[in-house]
């Protein structure tokens, strides 16, 4: 079902969406790894592929607030040396998600989100500060997280690895990850438009009405940053985000 008019959605879809704006804005704010919800909710509120395009603009909107609050901690060195690889990621997944089956679309997204939430456990599991910095890892990372982010918006889990790879103190980790993703998901926004078409003026007049959950992500995410137990708060993400992935394949 391709979204029409706003009257057809569900109370439903509107909590979910609602909620995934709600948790952009919490993702964007500085709670990292929680970034798989909102797109679980989405595609669980609308067709899988369908829900890439009602994302982004959410994503771009919330990056714009992070850019603006943490840019002054923003290491550019990173975001050059990162972004080229995720670009060819993006070009790559255009071109091979573009023509994908709903089905087929949504069997990868939860395939996806699986092996993301299994790196996210290795690494906790490893309890080491150092991966591999060799220029390998950086392309692989890179070119999977830009595919991933082209296909359905889960880049974020994947280029936290290497973030944490390099070590960056929390404030810059935050801030260059926010250019990073503002550039990279502007530069996707024409191949949503024009080769998937899957943004439109009914799927941005939906994101309007969204932007109040992102701004109340944001500034609740923002005191929270400093008093979360990361503990906790990861395995209770993990959970949910698994949940939230068995019920895209059962949908």
């Amino acid at each position: 079902m391709f979204l029409t008019i706003l009257s057809e959605i569900s109370t439903t879809s509107w909590i979910l969406s609602f909620l995934a704006a709600f948790v952009i804005g919490l993702s964007k704010a500085g709670i990292k790894g929680i970034a798989i919800i909102n797109v679980t909710f989405m595609a669980i509120a609308f067709e899988a592929k369908q829900s890439t395009g009602i994302v982004l603009p959410l994503l771009v909107i919330a990056d714009v607030f992070a850019v603006i609050y943490y840019n002054r901690h923003t290491q550019w060195k990173y975001v050059a040396k990162f972004l080229p690889w995720m670009i060819l990621g993006i070009v790559l997944g255009s071109w091979i998600g573009m023509d994908l089956p709903e089905k087929t679309f949504k069997i990868g997204m939860a395939i996806i989100i699986f092996l993301v939430l299994a790196i996210i456990v290795w690494w906790d599991q490893k309890k080491v500060n150092k991966v591999p910095t060799h220029w390998a890892f950086a392309s692989g990372v890179g070119t999977l997280a830009g595919f991933t982010t082209m296909v359905g918006n889960l880049a974020g889990p994947i280029s936290n690895i290497y973030f944490l790879a390099m070590r960056l103190p929390k404030n810059q980790f935050i801030g260059t990850a926010a250019w990073l993703f503002l550039i990279i998901n502007v530069f996707k926004l024409p191949f949503h438009f024009f080769l998937w078409n899957t943004i439109s003026a009914e799927t941005l007049l939906l994101d309007l009405k969204l932007v109040p959950g992102i701004i109340l992500g944001f500034v609740l995410g923002i005191k929270l940053v400093k008093m979360i137990d990361e503990a906790f708060f990861r395995k209770m993400i993990l959970v949910l985000t698994a949940l939230g992935a068995i019920i895209i394949l059962i949908k």
